[in-house]
C-alpha cells in the first residue's frame, strides 16, 4: 500500500465517521466538509478528476450546512 491509497484510505474513512457525528456537534459537520475537500485532493492526486470533482461540491455543500446549523 503506497502513500497514496495510505491518505485516500483516511480521507474516507474521516468523511465516514464524521458523517456519523454529525448529529452530535456542528463542528462534525465541518469536520466533513474538511474530509470531503481532502477526498477531493485524493481524487484529482490519483487522476480520478470526476471523483474529485464531486467531493469538492460535497465540501461546499457540507460548509453551507454548517454554516446555516450556527445560526
Amino acid at each position: 500500500m503506497n502513500m497514496l491509497t495510505l491518505f485516500g484510505l483516511f480521507a474516507v474513512t474521516a468523511m465516514l465517521v464524521t458523517y456519523a457525528l454529525e448529529s452530535r456537534s456542528t463542528w462534525f459537520i465541518l469536520a466533513f466538509a474538511g474530509s470531503c475537500a481532502l477526498g477531493s485532493a485524493y481524487g484529482f492526486l490519483q487522476g480520478a478528476w470526476p471523483f474529485g470533482v464531486v467531493e469538492a461540491i460535497w465540501s461546499v455543500v457540507a460548509v453551507r450546512r454548517w454554516y446555516r446549523a450556527r445560526q
